[in-house]
C-alpha cells in the first residue's frame, strides 16, 4: 500500500502540476468518445496500452471483460453502458479481451468454481462462448484457452447489441463496435473483422470494425 501511496504524492507534486489545465477542465465536464469494457486483470491497463489522456475513455472493468444480455434487473454494468451511449454518446464501443486471462482460464479448463460462487455465477455469461469451444478440438489447453478469449469477446459483442441504447444507436449509425484481444508479452493487438468473423492484427488493419 506504501506503493501506492507513494505514487499519489509523486501525481500531486510532479504530475499535475504540469497538466493543470487538463484537469480544471476534466472537473467541469467529460466527453469520452469511446466506451471500452476490459477485464479487470492488473496487467491490462487501456489508457495505458492506447496511450489515451484523462477524459479520453469511458472505462468498464470486471472478470472476463463481461457484459450481461440487457434483462428486467439491469446491473451496474448496464447502467454504465446506457449512460455511455444514451448521455455521453459514445461513437464507439471497444470489448477487449486479453490473453492468459483468469476467467477464461477457468472456463476453459472446466475447473470447479463452488468455493467461489459469485464468480461462478458471473461466468455463466460466457456460456455461449463456453459451448462453441466445447464443439471444436484443440491441440492444446493453452489453444483451446486462448480460442475461448476469442469466443467471448464475440459473444460479449453479442450480448451489448440487446442493450436498447446500443441497439437504437446503432439503428441510428451513429455507433461502431469493436472486438480486440490484447496480448500481454507482445503488446500487440488482435481486431475482430465483422466481414470475415476473423480476428486481424490491428497494426494492419485500422479500419476494421466488429459492427
Amino acid at each position: 500500500m506504501q506503493k501506492v501511496i507513494e505514487g499519489f504524492l509523486k501525481f500531486q507534486k510532479d504530475v499535475f502540476p504540469e497538466r493543470t489545465q487538463l484537469f480544471k477542465e476534466l472537473a467541469q465536464q467529460q466527453s469520452p468518445k469511446v466506451l471500452f469494457v476490459t477485464c479487470s486483470d492488473s496487467r491490462v491497463v487501456p489508457e495505458l496500452f492506447t496511450q489515451q489522456e484523462p477524459g479520453d475513455l469511458f472505462v468498464i472493468r470486471n472478470a472476463g471483460n463481461i457484459v450481461p444480455s440487457y434483462g428486467p434487473e439491469p446491473g451496474g454494468v448496464s447502467a454504465t453502458v446506457e449512460y455511455a451511449v444514451s448521455v455521453l454518446r459514445v461513437s464507439d464501443i471497444v470489448i477487449c479481451g486479453h490473453s492468459n486471462c483468469g476467467a477464461m482460464a477457468a472456463i476453459s479448463s472446466c475447473q470447479c468454481l463452488d468455493h467461489l460462487p459469485a464468480v461462478g455465477h458471473w461466468l455463466r455469461h460466457a456460456d455461449s462462448a463456453k459451448a462453441i469451444v466445447a464443439s471444436r478440438q484443440y491441440e492444446t489447453p493453452q489453444e483451446k484457452a486462448d480460442a475461448l478469449v476469442r469466443q467471448n469477446v464475440i459473444a460479449q459483442l453479442a450480448n451489448i447489441r440487446t442493450h436498447p441504447s446500443v441497439a437504437l444507436a446503432l439503428a441510428q449509425r451513429r455507433l461502431n463496435l469493436h472486438g480486440w484481444v490484447y496480448d500481454i508479452e507482445n503488446g500487440a493487438i488482435d481486431a475482430l473483422d465483422g466481414s470475415s468473423g476473423e480476428f486481424v492484427p490491428l497494426s494492419t488493419n485500422r479500419e476494421v470494425v466488429a459492427t
